[in-house]
């Protein structure tokens, strides 16, 4: 991964998750995006953050409880402006396609209230990430989902996602799910941190980092890539 990816897409200027945001992320220069992928009610992987629809779409209740068709007439931008109404909540597979037409890589991370629903979730994407040829790394904080990858899709790159946390724990998870990136709150490292993730033969990733001069101190630290909302910020700031 590069330095920069852009979070959810260019999320402080469009709204999150949506090809609006990922059209914006590579016109700022962004050579990689992440997003956040899950079920709807049919089985069908779409490309939303939270659980429920209330606060990034103008739909109630839980996302599992619609079809990708109920999902698809539900309007995901015009919460964030009015420029963007009408934006829609996308499959992962019109995401791969939207990426492959910009030139984006991607990560993917994937969202899930419990374990079996996390493996199901990966079992869903696979075959949709299996079709695509861009560059990828697939993320969880979920090692069902993980551990699911590595049986169904091994060739797909696989990321651990930690919170504040990254002891021998989490490096021993990461090790066991054959990870090749470890993704943790930007709090989590301190240069002795990055280093035993690097000895451990892990890709550092911090999230999210909005703020340049705390950005300098990250890649100072070893992080290899920072998750941004502010694609353009940390551009203008990365190290060549």
């Amino acid at each position: 991964m590069p330095a920069v990816v852009a979070h959810r897409g260019a999320s402080a200027a469009a709204p999150e998750n949506t090809l609006a945001a990922l059209r914006l992320a590579a016109a700022m220069g962004a050579r990689w995006a992440e997003c956040d992928v899950r079920l709807s009610a049919d089985g069908v992987a779409v490309v939303l953050h939270d659980a429920t629809l209330e606060r990034t779409t103008d739909g109630r209740g839980p996302v599992a409880a619609r079809t990708a068709a109920e999902l698809a007439a539900l309007d995901a931008g015009g919460w964030f402006d009015a420029a963007f109404a009408g934006e829609r909540v996308p499959t992962l597979a019109a995401v791969t396609a939207e990426a492959s037409r910009l030139g984006l890589g991607l990560n993917l991370e994937i969202k899930a209230e419990s374990a079996a629903a996390a493996g199901a979730t990966a079992d869903a994407v696979a075959p949709v990430l299996a079709a695509w040829s861009g560059a990828l790394v697939v993320s969880s904080f979920h090692a069902t989902a993980l551990a699911a990858l590595r049986e169904t899709a091994p060739a797909l790159r696989r990321g651990m996602l930690c919170r504040r946390r990254v002891g021998t724990a989490e490096l021993a998870i990461a090790h066991a799910l054959a990870a090749v990136s470890l993704h943790a709150d930007r709090r989590a490292f301190a240069a002795a941190t990055t280093a035993r993730i690097a000895a451990a033969g892990l890709w550092p990733v911090a999230y999210t980092v909005n703020d340049a001069a705390e950005a300098a101190r990250l890649w100072r630290a070893g992080v290899a890539t920072l998750i941004t909302d502010t694609p353009d910020r940390l551009l203008a700031a990365a190290p060549p």
